[in-house]
């Protein structure tokens, strides 16, 4: 069930947001914490303080200490602080505090003591209105330190399709895919698992839909390269993209990953504004 942010202003001071449906799974999340911690990881070693944020992780800290334990291999002092809305989230996850890494209650408006890096609120914003994404993602957007990310997105229940919107303090910036391989007959399915501000936009006339159309018809050029396997014909259906003038980002090492990531202004709904 879509809800409405009501406490969006923050006016009643408590915190800011609704409580989710919590559900979450071991690893779900470690397509996202890949990307965080491959094409990211600039981000966390040039941090004056490397705080990251979960936000929102639900019934189970599992996988907000995976995301805690991925980054410690970027940079070892690395800081984790989960936040949940839901008060018995947060006194079930605290018997799993260590040093770096601790939970407390709270929302969108992340009172916690320094500005963060990186901020993950994965499966959030999906129980969400629509209208609502904006005013979160510029809220979250202001409290990030200089540098840093705001990673919001959405995956299935156990990690094998995700997509996510990389946002600064300036907007959204990129788009992000990532997909098992044999999962799928085409890449157009994780249309299902988009991010809340385009998954009811993948109708004619949207960008995110025409990017879909012409990843799928990539997808489907590329068949030849499939009896060498599909990391191969992956890579070339990016490729072609590029050719096609699409803003892609990144290389054949994200991308034999099952990863994509597009420029946002290429996918963006039509008449967004953030």
């Amino acid at each position: 069930m879509v809800q409405k942010a009501e406490r969006i202003s923050g006016k009643s001071g408590k915190p800011l947001g609704n409580v989710t449906r919590g559900t979450t799974n071991p690893n779900r999340m470690r397509r996202v914490d890949r990307w965080l911690s491959g094409t990211q990881a600039h981000r966390l070693r040039a941090a004056e303080t490397p705080l990251i944020v979960d936000l929102g992780y639900g019934a189970s800290p599992a996988t907000a200490v995976e995301l805690f334990t991925r980054m410690r291999q970027v940079r070892a002092d690395v800081q984790l602080i989960g936040i949940e809305i839901e008060p018995e989230r947060v006194r079930a996850a605290q018997a799993l505090e260590v040093d770096g890494l601790s939970f407390q209650l709270g929302g969108f408006e992340l009172a916690v003591p320094t500005k963060p890096i990186v901020v993950r609120a994965f499966n959030v914003l999906r129980q969400y209105q629509e209208n609502d994404v904006p005013g979160i993602w510029r809220l979250v957007g202001s409290k990030l330190a200089p540098g840093g990310l705001f990673v919001e997105g959405t995956c299935d229940e156990v990690g094998r399709r995700a997509s996510w919107v990389a946002v600064d303090a300036t907007g959204p910036q990129t788009l992000s895919f990532s997909m098992r391989f044999g999962t799928f007959t085409l890449p157009s399915e994780v249309a299902e698992r988009l991010p809340k501000a385009l998954i009811h936009r993948n109708v004619p006339g949207e960008q995110i839909h025409t990017f879909l159309q012409a990843i799928d018809r990539c997808w489907l050029e590329s068949a030849p390269l499939a009896s060498f396997g599909n990391r191969q014909r992956w890579v070339r259906m990016c490729q072609q993209l590029r050719a096609e003038n699409w803003p892609i980002y990144d290389g054949v090492s994200r991308w034999r990953l099952g990863e994509l990531t597009v420029a946002w202004d290429a996918v963006a709904p039509e008449n967004f504004s953030f």
